[in-house]
């Protein structure tokens, strides 16, 4: 038994020594760095946490005979920048993201889809949708500076939601029902992608 243990230790102190992860690194990736990063006690631990929320979130497949939901495709490629650092004001995967930052950036890229800049502006588009029926794609306000709508994030199901925290953090997976979170919730919106896809394109 011992021996095992040693040897998964020896395998994950292997993943610590690993270098920074390149931009298009797999998403498990970097999210087992970076919660490896910030977790001393229990790096074992730390690692199939890790390998949890990869195997839940980060990888789905599909068949190619089914279609993805934009929606998926847009939490997904949130899901890319896990582990990037927050930079108020900040669009780029280079330098750092904020909160609407993260969504715009993911948006663009993974859509071609032009979203407005500030999270107030973001939550005046697509249709509310309750918190009970919240799916995969949609996104998640929070009332963080005293005012409606100031933070915005990517539901990924089971309570969790993707997001550029704040100043001295990183692009993370957070539970909505923690405290914090619980009090600061302002509701959710579904975006009607291929609508904003085609009012783009007629611009």
């Amino acid at each position: 038994m011992s021996s095992c243990l040693t040897a998964l230790s020896a395998l994950t102190l292997v993943g610590c020594a690993a270098t920074q992860p390149e931009q298009h690194a797999q998403p498990s990736r970097l999210i087992r760095d970076s919660y490896l990063s910030r977790t001393q006690a229990d790096p074992l631990g730390a690692y199939l946490a890790s390998k949890e929320f990869s195997n839940r979130y980060a990888n789905d497949t599909y068949p190619a005979s089914i279609p993805v939901s934009p929606n998926k495709i847009l939490a997904n490629a949130a899901l890319d920048h896990l582990g990037v650092k927050y930079k108020y004001g900040g669009d780029e995967p280079n330098t750092g993201f904020d909160c609407s930052g993260l969504i715009t950036y993911a948006a663009e890229h993974s859509l071609g889809l032009k979203l407005p800049r500030r999270s107030r502006d973001i939550a005046r588009l697509g249709k509310a949708v309750e918190r009970a029926e919240l799916k995969k794609g949609d996104l998640v306000f929070f009332n963080t500076l005293g005012s409606r709508f100031s933070h915005v994030g990517i539901y990924l199901g089971d309570q969790q939601f993707v997001h550029a925290p704040r100043s001295g953090a990183v692009v993370r997976i957070e539970n909505m029902n923690t405290n914090y979170w619980q009090k600061r919730y302002n509701g959710a919106r579904r975006l009607d992608i291929d609508a904003l896809q085609t009012a783009s394109l007629s611009r």
